[in-house]
């Protein structure tokens, strides 16, 4: 059968681009479909302006330590409504380089809702297309449970476009995104409040670098309520929002951010009518060449729920365009070791097992844990410290895991994380010469085991 493509990426997000751009460049015949964002969630509601708002909320730490360093710094101030304003400046400039890589790489473009019609089949616009490999790349959205007064609630995509900075603000929830704009609101001057409803935040990832985190959020002025949940808002006749909790207390806010976890985006696509699987948690169901339960359906990225980064969606869209027009180059994602970072302030970032995990799995572990103030804050009033972890068997040597707290967390553990897939040893660690004075070097000069 003749097809109009040879491949429709339904989703222009990172994954789904990834995916189009390479297989254009093997030779397919490839369309692209988004009616929302060029670039995905990642480029205009995610990553990307996450961390231009996270770097925003931090020049009020670095204005403030300045004069440590001889700077003075008077009559200071912060317009919410600039900051948004250049966001918004790049973000746009941004669409507009995903639409040339786009068009550029030969792939038909087009800014409109798609719906799968048939195994072979797709409709855009009242106009049916064929093509012998259909792969969604939709990705996910905001979820905000029932209950009474959620309509009074945004979720991160609103949170990037409010046009003036909440006075008070309440944000739920207890992952990356929570911690990371209870951060970003905190530092651009609101009165924040993160709730959750858990012990502790971060869930799966190392316990010391958890408990490490909420330390410093409370130094810095966040107030962190664990063990809590809103059970009702209502909106007060001076427009703000008083939020019951399920244990009966009132709280105040002029905004409320729900950051309780994301679903997949699967809204209109026609998936249900050709009985595509879905998993338990309602992702698409994918074997490990990303084939849905109808073959010529793929589905990557956070769609299918399995490592919802930017990063590896990235990997999963080369591989299925290898896969399907250059299969000798074919390789399987690799899930192991992928490197994280959480951009709270301060950062966190991590690769590998954590201590709890590798204890899981049976490992006889051995710590290595350094607590410092960096180098950069001495002569500041500031009392932030750094957090540096590794977690090591002590049969094999091998580091099992690598974890910190502190600035530019992100940064280093980068380059740790080539170290980890190259299946370093802590000797190797301890061979290599440090930077000095760092606090990299931390991770190559830790000697003495701090737990067993």
């Amino acid at each position: 059968m003749a097809y109009d493509f040879d491949l429709f990426v339904i989703g222009a997000g990172s994954g789904g681009v990834r995916a189009a751009r390479f297989a254009a460049g093997y030779g397919a015949r490839v369309a692209v479909a988004e009616s929302r964002y060029l670039g995905g969630t990642c480029v205009n509601v995610g990553c990307v302006p996450k961390k231009l708002l996270v770097y925003g909320a931090h020049y009020a730490e670095d204005l403030g330590q300045a004069q440590g360093y001889g700077w003075s710094i008077d009559g200071a101030t912060f317009d919410w409504k600039i900051l948004i304003a250049n966001k918004d400046r790049e973000i746009q400039r941004l669409n507009g380089i995903y639409k040339n890589l786009l068009v550029d790489s030969g792939v038909t473009l087009f800014q409109a809702h798609a719906r799968v019609t048939g195994p072979h089949s797709v409709e855009v616009d009242g106009t049916q297309y064929t093509a012998e490999h259909i792969l969604v790349a939709t990705g996910g959205w905001p979820f905000v449970p029932e209950f009474p007064g959620r309509e009074h609630a945004i979720t991160s995509n609103e949170a990037f476009y409010l046009e003036a900075l909440p006075r008070r603000v309440l944000v739920v929830g207890g992952g990356y995104i929570a911690v990371e704009f209870a951060s970003i609101f905190h530092g651009c001057g609101a009165d924040t409040t993160l709730l959750y409803r858990g012990e502790l935040f971060l869930r799966g990832f190392d316990g010391s670098l958890r408990d490490h985190l909420k330390d410093e959020m409370i130094k810095k002025g966040v107030d962190l309520q664990f063990n809590s949940d809103i059970a009702t808002i209502d909106k007060q006749a001076d427009g703000s929002l008083l939020a019951t909790l399920e244990d009966g207390r009132t709280l105040e806010a002029d905004c409320i951010l729900y950051a309780t976890g994301r679903r997949p985006m699967l809204d209109g696509l026609g998936l249900d009518a050709l009985d595509v699987a879905l998993d338990s948690r309602g992702f698409i169901a994918v074997d490990e060449q990303f084939q849905t339960s109808v073959p010529s359906i793929l589905a990557i990225g956070d769609v299918i729920g399995r490592v919802q980064l930017t990063p590896v969606a990235l990997a999963e869209g080369m591989a299925v365009a290898r896969r399907l027009f250059r299969p000798e180059e074919y390789r399987p994602v690799d899930y192991n070791c992928i490197a994280t970072a959480v951009f709270s302030l301060p950062n966190m970032a991590t690769v590998g097992l954590t201590e709890e995990q590798a204890r899981l799995q049976g490992h006889r572990v051995k710590l290595f844990e350094s607590r410092f103030r960096p180098m950069k804050l001495t002569m500041t009033d500031s009392l932030e410290r750094s957090l540096m972890k590794l977690v090591v068997d002590a049969d094999t040597d091998r580091v099992l895991g690598c974890h910190m707290a502190g600035p530019d967390a992100g940064e280093i553990m980068q380059g740790l994380a080539v170290a980890m897939k190259a299946g370093a040893t802590k000797r190797v660690f301890d061979e290599t010469i440090g930077i000095h004075p760092t606090a990299a070097e931390e991770f190559v000069t830790m000697r003495t085991p701090t737990g067993i």
